[in-house]
Protein backbone atom coordinates (compact mmCIF):
# COMPACT_ATOMS: atom_id res chain seq x y z
CA UNK A 1 0.00 0.00 0.00
CA UNK A 2 1.07 3.81 -0.73
CA UNK A 3 0.39 7.01 1.22
CA UNK A 4 -0.61 10.48 -0.07
CA UNK A 5 -0.80 13.21 2.33
CA UNK A 6 -2.63 16.51 0.84
CA UNK A 7 -0.90 19.28 2.42
CA UNK A 8 -1.09 22.16 -0.90
CA UNK A 9 -4.42 24.47 1.25
CA UNK A 10 -3.58 27.70 2.02
CA UNK A 11 -4.67 27.68 5.54
CA UNK A 12 -6.19 31.14 4.91
CA UNK A 13 -8.36 30.73 8.16
CA UNK A 14 -5.26 31.22 10.05
CA UNK A 15 -3.63 34.66 8.22
CA UNK A 16 -1.14 36.00 9.43
CA UNK A 17 0.22 33.27 10.69
CA UNK A 18 0.47 31.11 7.53
CA UNK A 19 1.49 33.90 4.91
CA UNK A 20 4.94 32.92 4.66
CA UNK A 21 4.81 29.80 6.38
CA UNK A 22 2.68 26.33 5.83
CA UNK A 23 -0.23 25.77 7.61
CA UNK A 24 0.95 21.52 7.96
CA UNK A 25 4.24 23.53 9.09
CA UNK A 26 3.24 25.36 12.34
CA UNK A 27 3.85 23.71 15.51
CA UNK A 28 1.23 21.50 17.58
CA UNK A 29 2.99 21.33 20.75
CA UNK A 30 6.21 19.92 20.24
CA UNK A 31 6.02 18.52 16.87
CA UNK A 32 4.91 20.65 13.82
CA UNK A 33 1.34 19.91 12.06
CA UNK A 34 2.57 17.55 9.26
CA UNK A 35 4.27 15.04 11.64
CA UNK A 36 0.80 13.93 12.85
CA UNK A 37 -0.67 12.55 9.07
CA UNK A 38 2.55 11.15 8.86
CA UNK A 39 2.78 9.30 12.20
CA UNK A 40 -1.13 7.61 10.99
CA UNK A 41 -0.08 6.66 7.64
CA UNK A 42 3.36 4.62 9.52
CA UNK A 43 1.03 3.26 12.54
CA UNK A 44 -0.11 1.56 9.34
CA UNK A 45 3.08 0.57 8.20
CA UNK A 46 2.91 2.11 5.07
CA UNK A 47 6.50 2.85 4.06
CA UNK A 48 6.03 4.82 0.67
CA UNK A 49 4.85 8.08 0.86
CA UNK A 50 3.82 10.65 -1.69
CA UNK A 51 3.49 14.71 -0.15
CA UNK A 52 1.32 16.87 -2.53
CA UNK A 53 2.11 20.46 -1.35
CA UNK A 54 1.03 23.84 -3.36
CA UNK A 55 4.63 25.42 -5.34
CA UNK A 56 5.25 27.84 -2.55
CA UNK A 57 5.93 25.61 -0.03
CA UNK A 58 7.50 22.66 -1.98
CA UNK A 59 10.92 23.30 -0.55
CA UNK A 60 9.77 23.84 3.21
CA UNK A 61 8.23 20.32 3.30
CA UNK A 62 11.57 19.13 1.90
CA UNK A 63 13.69 20.97 4.12
CA UNK A 64 11.79 19.95 6.97
CA UNK A 65 11.34 15.95 6.12
CA UNK A 66 14.34 15.41 3.56
CA UNK A 67 13.94 11.73 1.63
CA UNK A 68 12.35 10.30 4.79
CA UNK A 69 15.37 8.20 5.85
CA UNK A 70 15.63 9.73 9.19
CA UNK A 71 12.05 8.19 9.97
CA UNK A 72 12.91 4.21 8.16
CA UNK A 73 10.59 5.93 4.96
CA UNK A 74 10.39 6.79 1.63
CA UNK A 75 9.02 10.08 0.97
CA UNK A 76 7.95 11.57 -2.41
CA UNK A 77 6.94 15.16 -3.56
CA UNK A 78 4.37 16.43 -6.24
CA UNK A 79 3.08 19.61 -6.64
CA UNK A 80 -0.73 20.75 -6.86
CA UNK A 81 -0.45 23.76 -9.25
CA UNK A 82 -3.97 24.39 -9.15
CA UNK A 83 -6.55 23.74 -6.33
CA UNK A 84 -8.51 21.61 -7.89
CA UNK A 85 -9.91 19.04 -5.08
CA UNK A 86 -9.28 16.06 -2.46
CA UNK A 87 -10.10 13.91 -5.80
CA UNK A 88 -7.50 15.20 -7.80
CA UNK A 89 -4.28 13.93 -5.20
CA UNK A 90 -5.58 10.52 -6.83
CA UNK A 91 -5.01 11.92 -10.26
CA UNK A 92 -1.66 13.75 -9.40
CA UNK A 93 -0.41 10.78 -7.63
CA UNK A 94 -0.85 8.36 -10.37
CA UNK A 95 2.30 7.36 -11.17
CA UNK A 96 3.61 6.93 -7.70
CA UNK A 97 1.08 4.78 -6.50
CA UNK A 98 1.24 1.98 -9.94
CA UNK A 99 -0.85 -0.86 -8.97
CA UNK A 100 -1.09 -0.46 -5.13
CA UNK A 101 -3.63 0.25 -3.15
CA UNK A 102 -3.41 3.49 -1.53
CA UNK A 103 -4.56 5.42 1.95
CA UNK A 104 -4.91 9.13 1.71
CA UNK A 105 -4.74 11.22 4.41
CA UNK A 106 -5.67 15.40 4.66
CA UNK A 107 -2.42 17.26 5.65
CA UNK A 108 -3.74 19.25 8.86
CA UNK A 109 -5.18 15.83 10.79
CA UNK A 110 -4.22 14.43 14.13
CA UNK A 111 -5.63 11.41 15.24
CA UNK A 112 -4.49 9.32 18.30
CA UNK A 113 -5.98 6.31 19.67
CA UNK A 114 -4.06 3.12 21.37
CA UNK A 115 -6.53 0.93 19.52
CA UNK A 116 -6.27 2.93 15.99
CA UNK A 117 -3.33 0.94 14.82
CA UNK A 118 -5.37 -2.43 14.21
CA UNK A 119 -7.83 -0.32 12.64
CA UNK A 120 -5.41 0.82 10.11
CA UNK A 121 -4.32 -2.57 9.70
CA UNK A 122 -7.55 -4.20 9.45
CA UNK A 123 -8.34 -0.97 6.95
CA UNK A 124 -5.23 -1.97 4.59
CA UNK A 125 -6.04 -5.55 4.66
CA UNK A 126 -9.63 -4.81 3.64
CA UNK A 127 -8.52 -3.20 0.07
CA UNK A 128 -7.13 -6.89 -0.71
CA UNK A 129 -10.90 -7.78 -0.97
CA UNK A 130 -11.28 -4.17 -2.78
CA UNK A 131 -13.48 -2.93 0.40
CA UNK A 132 -12.64 1.04 1.11
CA UNK A 133 -12.50 1.76 4.64
CA UNK A 134 -13.79 5.44 5.70
CA UNK A 135 -13.26 6.65 9.44
CA UNK A 136 -16.19 8.02 11.64
CA UNK A 137 -15.67 10.24 14.31
CA UNK A 138 -19.05 11.11 16.88
CA UNK A 139 -19.19 14.74 16.86
CA UNK A 140 -21.80 17.45 18.53
CA UNK A 141 -21.92 19.67 15.08
CA UNK A 142 -22.62 17.14 12.52
CA UNK A 143 -24.07 19.48 10.07
CA UNK A 144 -20.35 20.75 9.48
CA UNK A 145 -19.00 17.45 7.98
CA UNK A 146 -19.47 14.60 5.79
CA UNK A 147 -22.06 12.67 7.54
CA UNK A 148 -22.70 8.68 7.30
CA UNK A 149 -25.86 6.59 7.98
CA UNK A 150 -25.49 3.36 9.51
CA UNK A 151 -28.76 0.96 9.52
CA UNK A 152 -29.30 -1.45 12.96
CA UNK A 153 -26.20 -3.86 11.74
CA UNK A 154 -23.62 -1.14 11.37
CA UNK A 155 -23.61 -1.41 7.86
CA UNK A 156 -23.26 2.50 5.51
CA UNK A 157 -26.47 3.54 4.06
CA UNK A 158 -25.85 6.81 3.11
CA UNK A 159 -23.10 9.69 3.06
CA UNK A 160 -24.55 13.08 2.78
CA UNK A 161 -22.43 16.36 2.82
CA UNK A 162 -22.89 19.06 5.63
CA UNK A 163 -26.72 18.57 5.83
CA UNK A 164 -29.43 20.36 7.12
CA UNK A 165 -30.65 17.78 9.27
CA UNK A 166 -27.65 15.28 9.73
CA UNK A 167 -29.29 11.75 9.91
CA UNK A 168 -26.27 10.65 12.61
CA UNK A 169 -23.65 12.13 14.48
CA UNK A 170 -20.64 10.37 12.83
CA UNK A 171 -18.39 12.76 10.73
CA UNK A 172 -16.03 11.50 8.35
CA UNK A 173 -12.66 12.69 8.83
CA UNK A 174 -10.08 12.83 6.37
CA UNK A 175 -8.72 9.55 6.17
CA UNK A 176 -9.25 6.98 3.40
CA UNK A 177 -8.19 3.82 2.48
CA UNK A 178 -8.82 2.59 -1.47
CA UNK A 179 -8.09 -0.35 -3.08
CA UNK A 180 -6.38 0.52 -6.66
CA UNK A 181 -9.53 1.18 -8.40
CA UNK A 182 -9.42 4.67 -6.88
CA UNK A 183 -7.41 5.92 -9.63
CA UNK A 184 -10.34 5.29 -12.48
CA UNK A 185 -12.21 6.59 -10.61
CA UNK A 186 -10.80 9.94 -9.93
CA UNK A 187 -9.95 10.46 -14.04
CA UNK A 188 -13.74 9.54 -14.36
CA UNK A 189 -15.24 12.02 -11.81
CA UNK A 190 -16.59 15.42 -13.41
CA UNK A 191 -15.94 18.66 -11.58
CA UNK A 192 -18.30 19.55 -8.58
CA UNK A 193 -20.07 22.79 -8.67
CA UNK A 194 -17.68 24.53 -6.97
CA UNK A 195 -14.95 23.56 -9.72
CA UNK A 196 -13.24 20.37 -8.10
CA UNK A 197 -12.76 16.87 -8.16
CA UNK A 198 -14.50 15.67 -4.91
CA UNK A 199 -13.43 12.56 -2.67
CA UNK A 200 -17.18 12.38 -1.23
CA UNK A 201 -18.30 11.79 -5.25
CA UNK A 202 -15.90 8.42 -5.03
CA UNK A 203 -17.38 7.57 -1.73
CA UNK A 204 -21.02 7.46 -3.51
CA UNK A 205 -20.33 5.34 -6.23
CA UNK A 206 -17.94 2.82 -3.87
CA UNK A 207 -20.89 2.82 -1.62
CA UNK A 208 -22.96 1.84 -4.52
CA UNK A 209 -21.26 -0.64 -5.30
CA UNK A 210 -21.48 -1.87 -1.84
CA UNK A 211 -17.54 -1.62 -1.77
CA UNK A 212 -17.27 1.13 1.14
CA UNK A 213 -17.47 0.43 5.22
CA UNK A 214 -16.98 3.24 7.57
CA UNK A 215 -14.63 2.17 11.13
CA UNK A 216 -15.89 4.20 13.71
CA UNK A 217 -13.17 5.85 15.94
CA UNK A 218 -14.00 5.64 19.70
CA UNK A 219 -11.31 6.29 22.34
CA UNK A 220 -9.53 8.68 20.22
CA UNK A 221 -8.35 11.98 20.09
CA UNK A 222 -9.50 13.95 16.56
CA UNK A 223 -8.42 17.49 16.59
CA UNK A 224 -9.04 20.30 14.24
CA UNK A 225 -6.35 23.29 13.47
CA UNK A 226 -8.15 25.46 11.54
CA UNK A 227 -8.20 28.35 13.76
CA UNK A 228 -6.10 30.24 16.13
CA UNK A 229 -8.48 28.34 19.05
CA UNK A 230 -7.99 25.07 17.39
CA UNK A 231 -4.46 25.35 16.80
CA UNK A 232 -3.74 26.11 20.70
CA UNK A 233 -6.16 24.02 22.07
CA UNK A 234 -4.44 21.14 20.00
CA UNK A 235 -1.08 21.75 21.09
CA UNK A 236 -2.54 21.74 25.13
CA UNK A 237 -4.41 18.24 24.49
CA UNK A 238 -1.25 17.06 23.38
CA UNK A 239 0.75 18.41 25.42
CA UNK A 240 -1.55 16.73 28.32
CA UNK A 241 -1.71 13.55 26.75
CA UNK A 242 2.34 13.06 26.30
CA UNK A 243 2.08 13.61 30.19
CA UNK A 244 -0.57 11.84 31.04
CA UNK A 245 1.62 9.06 29.63
CA UNK A 246 4.64 10.26 30.26
CA UNK A 247 5.88 9.34 26.21
CA UNK A 248 5.71 11.08 22.85
CA UNK A 249 2.91 10.33 20.97
CA UNK A 250 2.75 11.02 17.30
CA UNK A 251 6.26 10.89 17.23
CA UNK A 252 7.33 9.62 13.38
CA UNK A 253 10.94 8.63 15.22
CA UNK A 254 9.85 7.08 17.60
CA UNK A 255 7.01 4.80 15.44
CA UNK A 256 9.69 4.22 13.00
CA UNK A 257 11.76 2.23 15.64
CA UNK A 258 8.64 0.17 17.03
CA UNK A 259 8.15 -0.71 13.54
CA UNK A 260 11.83 -1.79 13.12
CA UNK A 261 12.40 1.00 10.51
CA UNK A 262 15.07 2.71 12.18
CA UNK A 263 17.70 0.77 14.75
CA UNK A 264 17.73 1.95 18.54
CA UNK A 265 21.05 3.40 17.72
CA UNK A 266 19.85 5.35 14.86
CA UNK A 267 16.71 6.45 17.11
CA UNK A 268 19.27 7.80 19.96
CA UNK A 269 21.74 9.53 17.45
CA UNK A 270 18.41 11.43 16.56
CA UNK A 271 17.68 12.13 20.08
CA UNK A 272 21.23 13.28 20.79
CA UNK A 273 20.51 15.97 18.30
CA UNK A 274 17.51 17.52 20.25
CA UNK A 275 18.35 16.16 23.43
CA UNK A 276 17.90 20.10 25.01
CA UNK A 277 14.52 19.98 24.67
CA UNK A 278 11.55 17.62 25.62
CA UNK A 279 11.08 16.53 22.37
CA UNK A 280 14.83 15.32 22.07
CA UNK A 281 14.65 13.95 25.33
CA UNK A 282 11.39 12.09 25.19
CA UNK A 283 13.01 9.94 21.97
CA UNK A 284 15.64 9.34 24.46
CA UNK A 285 13.63 8.02 27.04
Amino acid sequence: MKGIILAAGRGSRLFPLTLSVNKQLMPIYDKPLIYYPLSLLMEAEIKDILLIASPDTLDSFKHQLGDGSQFGINLSYEVQTIPEGTADAFKIGKDFVGNDSVALIFGDNIFYSPTLKDKLLLAKKDTENNLATLFGFEVSDPERFGVVEFDQTGKVISIEEKPLIPKSNYALTGLYFYDNSVIDLAFNLTKSERGEYEVPDINKLLLKENRLKVSKLEDTIWLDSGTFDSLLEASIVIKNKQEELNELICSPELIACKNNWITKDQLINIGKTMEKNSYGQGLLK
